[in-house]
């Protein structure tokens, strides 16, 4: 597990931006399960660190990566195994 210091973070409701790209549902209403440590709730809760070549975005229980979101020469890169499950009540 990795230690984080300070407060270098946003919390999710910044993720409207960079993943409305790829969901059509806004991400920041959606609930997710932290595959690390079963933590369920709001994604507008998360840790978002934007300060990187891409977006990382952390579980606000135990710090662990939940998704990345890169943009690269051939595209968007989504990465989200740290995520064991992710949903919208619509």
């Amino acid at each position: 597990m990795s230690t984080l210091q300070g407060n270098d973070f946003e919390d999710g409701n910044v993720l409207g931006g960079p993943f409305a790209e790829i969901f059509v549902h806004d991400l920041t209403a959606a609930t997710g399960r932290c595959r690390f440590c079963g933590l369920d709730g709001p994604m507008a809760a998360v840790h978002v660190y934007a300060r990187a070549p891409g977006v990382v975005v952390r579980c606000p229980g135990c710090q662990e990566v939940l998704m990345r979101l890169v943009s690269t020469p051939r595209g968007l890169e989504l990465d989200a195994s740290g995520l064991a499950h992710l949903s919208w009540k619509l």
